[in-house]
């Protein structure tokens, strides 16, 4: 996968807004005004950082050296993938879709449900 790709595939989420609140070299993916992805499309290679859930982040950084603790993030909920090696599409792709999840989740009732309303 490459860059934009993911970003392509973060903005087909549902209510996902593209904000730069860091600079205009770092692009923030959010869901109810929280984020749930990061993107630094100067970086070559280009890398991603994702929240994950902390016992999958170990194993995935065990299985993939693409996938480390999460750059400039809190290390057990953040992970950053290179992209473009060997971690494959359907996986980041799996892996947005689990980062979103979480975020969704952890938003106040009431704004998961006006967002869900509004759907």
């Amino acid at each position: 996968m490459n860059l934009a790709d993911f970003c392509a595939y973060c903005l087909s989420l549902p209510h996902v807004e593209e904000t730069t609140p860091f600079g205009p070299d770092v692009l923030v993916y959010k869901v109810g005004g929280k984020m749930f992805a990061l993107a630094t499309p100067d970086e070559f290679p280009s890398t991603v950082n994702l929240k994950c859930d902390p016992d999958r982040a170990i194993e995935l950084r065990d299985r993939y050296e693409d996938i480390q603790p999460g750059f400039h993030m809190n290390k057990r909920h953040w992970n950053t993938i290179t992209l473009g090696g060997r971690v494959t599409a359907p996986l980041v792709r799996d892996l947005i879709d689990h980062s979103y999840q979480l975020v969704f989740a952890s938003l106040p009732r009431k704004m998961r449900d006006q967002l869900a309303s509004a759907a």
